[in-house]
């Protein structure tokens, strides 16, 4: 039986990079795809592998992404060996955007949604603690945290605007098979 195909999306801010980072270390058996990110490598957050624009689109030409999307003036790609560990029949989780929700599902159409959520403050004191963006990007950024998902996908929400372990905890039982 193949993998599970998940999808944590969120708003900047909104603590991915930690939830996954928790959640890899209970549950070592899960594949957290690593992105591949048009940013510089020393730029902080989450682990990825970063690559010029020029090295982004040969590898887009190459068939190397299973997913990929512009966000915030960066180029982002899951690389296309999740197909192998999903095959395998482990489950998967990325680090996504909407703006790649529908391209995703139309992919992988037993894709599950994992929408992390916080309140305003705790995004503006996130983003602003993690020193990547002036003022103006991150107010550009709060104005852009309240969206909508598209329709018809199935979709967990995880707030994360209290305890840690409050959040990892909700994001662990999301990952949970289902049981028949």
């Amino acid at each position: 039986m193949p993998g599970r195909f998940f999808a944590l999306v969120g708003p900047s801010g909104v603590g991915k990079d930690t939830l996954l980072a928790a959640v890899q270390a209970r549950r070592p058996d899960l594949h957290i795809a690593r992105r591949v990110i048009t940013r510089p490598p020393g730029a902080g957050g989450e682990r990825f592998d970063a690559v010029t624009e020029a090295a982004f689109e040969q590898l887009l030409e190459a068939g190397g992404f299973a997913l990929h999307w512009r966000a915030h003036g960066l180029c982002y790609g899951i690389p296309a060996m999740i197909d192998g560990v999903l095959a395998e029949g482990r489950d998967v989780v990325f680090n996504g955007s909407r703006a790649v929700l529908a391209e995703a599902a139309a992919r992988y159409p037993g894709i599950r949604v994992l929408h992390v959520t916080a309140c305003p403050e705790t995004l503006a004191r996130r983003l602003a603690g993690r020193g990547r963006e002036s003022d103006a990007d991150i107010a550009a950024r709060l104005g852009r945290a309240d969206y909508v998902l598209p329709e018809g996908l199935p979709v967990t929400a995880i707030a994360n605007d209290g305890p840690l372990d409050e959040a990892v905890a909700a994001l662990l039982a999301a990952l949970q098979p289902e049981r028949v």
